[in-house]
Formats: C-alpha cells, structure tokens, sequence
C-alpha cells in the first residue's frame, strides 16, 4: 500500500506537510509532475494540488525530463538533484523519474493562493492579529 509525505506551498513560501496513505495516496500513484490532483486528498477541499517534484527513500529527486517512475543516471551541468561549484562542472547522477510510483516518499506540490486560507486558517489568525491590536490600543491608554 503506498504511503506519502505531500509538501504543500503557496505563493508567498507558507506550506504545510501532509501524510497520506491508503485511498487518498492511490489519487497520486502514476501522476507525474505538472499533473493537478484534487486537494481533499490531504484535506484542502475545493483546490488543486499542482505536481511540482518529490523524492524516494534514498533522497533522489524526481526530474521533470525523465520518463516514467525507475532510476535513470544522467550527466548533470546543474538543475534539480545537483548544484555544481564551479563553471563548467558536470557530475553523473542517479535521478528518478517524473511519474510518481511506489518507491516515491515525499511529494512537493503547489497550491494556488493562499495554503492557510485553503485550510481555512486564515480567519483564526486573523481574529488572533485583531485581538493583539485591541489589546495594544487599551495598553496605551
């Protein structure tokens, strides 16, 4: 039975982390990168998750021009899975591929908007930042 962690960001860098398993895990088994997932799979209902990356036990990072979901080794100038340090520098890596399988363990992916509004924590924090002002404006007086 699979099982995932699934990293979700927003646009202004906020994400949480999710652990799926059973049924809503199947929802991201032969996906690939790009690919948009419903959200109440990890409990954001009404947004699409959008694919972005993900890794195996081992740490390899999926790469998006890679087929399929098995281990590929490629002569890497830079990019996700390696940085070089200097000009030129090229390294072989071992790499996955982009459609998410049974080997996969963390799954990055990207929310449009807001994570915390999704969620619906956006109005706790709210009602938190207009209660710490509140309190503010008595102590001044």
């Amino acid at each position: 039975m699979a099982e995932f962690k699934i990293v979700v960001g927003d646009d202004a860098g906020d994400t949480r982390q999710f652990d799926v398993d059973g049924q809503d895990a199947n929802r991201f088994l032969g996906r690939e990168i790009g690919d948009e997932v419903d959200g109440a799979a990890v409990g954001v209902d009404g947004v699409d998750l959008t694919l972005t990356g993900g890794s195996d036990k081992a740490g390899r990072p999926m790469r998006e021009e890679v087929p399929g979901g098995e281990l590929k080794e490629l002569l890497l100038e830079g990019g996700v899975g390696y940085k070089p340090s200097r000009d030129g520098e090229r390294k072989r890596v071992t790499v996955r591929g982009r459609q998410v399988s049974e080997e996969t363990v963390q799954i990055n992916a990207r929310v449009e908007g807001s994570i915390a509004e999704a969620l619906g924590e956006q109005e706790a924090d709210d009602e938190e930042s207009e209660k710490a002002e509140a309190d503010a404006d008595d102590d001044e007086e």
